[in-house]
């Protein structure tokens, strides 16, 4: 569902060899829906055939960087597809971080939630500024997370912070992501933008081939497992929303009775 007034709410700028993505959807803390998606994946290829593009910057217009998907939008759109066809589409668009050769630092701020969580684990790098708030909330909403970044996650922070909040839910604030390396600085609010374009300009001065192989050795060791849990979470996610307890929960929804579910 656009907005009335059709403007693009991911954005694209590009300034000599540094990229700028920015989401801007502020009203509603960056909430990503489908619309929003076609525009970051129409960005993403892009860029990802733009040799002249050495780095990139992703950045959120507002308070938050994003706020995961937008549960309003969940529903309007009529799609012919099926929801694992869905999926796949979801799976291969972000996935062309990996098929870019210029690196992605994501600037994080105010919540940085769900599927776009996920979505900066898949880039290079994360800036945080300071008061961030990370969460993973899908279980609440009936669903798993779909988005790779799981896989991630785990790689960074080990099992125990990864199913603390995949099950829980709970809130991860930035110093904790910090001390856990899920982002690689820490830095003032009003200092985020100005670091992150650093950051970039320092990767877009080196050689680009040294850039591109340096990427392609990282990605070799955590590309294949993060691709076969995408696969596993495409098909369980299928599963899960022709479920009897997903059918439960959109029923107590509706009627306001406390769900009785039967995990089946």
């Amino acid at each position: 569902m656009k907005d009335q007034d059709s403007r693009p709410r991911v954005r694209l700028e590009i300034d000599g060899s540094i990229a700028t993505i920015t989401n801007d959807n502020p009203d509603k803390h960056n909430a990503f829906d489908d619309d929003m998606d076609a525009q970051l994946f129409g960005i993403l290829a892009e860029l990802r055939d733009n040799p002249e593009v050495r780095s990139v910057i992703w950045r959120g217009e507002g308070r938050s960087w994003s706020s995961g998907r937008d549960v309003s939008a969940i529903g309007t759109n009529v799609s012919e597809l099926s929801h694992h066809e869905l999926m796949r589409r979801g799976h291969r668009g972000i996935q062309q971080l990996w098929t870019m050769d210029a690196p992605v630092i994501v600037a994080c701020k105010g919540w940085v939630m769900g599927g776009s969580f996920q979505r900066a684990l898949l880039c290079d790098i994360r800036v945080a500024a300071e008061g961030t708030r990370f969460r993973l909330p899908e279980l609440g909403h009936g669903v798993i997370p779909d988005t790779g970044g799981v896989a991630v996650l785990q790689q960074i922070a080990g099992p125990g912070l990864v199913r603390d909040m995949v099950l829980t839910g709970r809130v991860l604030e930035a110093e904790e992501a910090l001390s856990h390396g899920i982002v690689s600085r820490l830095v003032p609010a009003e200092d985020l933008d100005d670091t992150v374009r650093e950051m970039a300009g320092s990767i877009a001065a080196a050689p680009a081939v040294s850039v591109k192989l340096a990427r392609m050795v990282l990605d070799h060791l955590s590309v294949p497992q993060i691709r076969a849990s995408m696969d596993d979470e495409m098909i369980y996610q299928t599963t899960v929303s022709r479920s009897d307890d997903m059918a439960e929960l959109r029923a107590a929804r509706a009627d306001g009775h406390e769900p009785r579910y039967t995990g089946s």
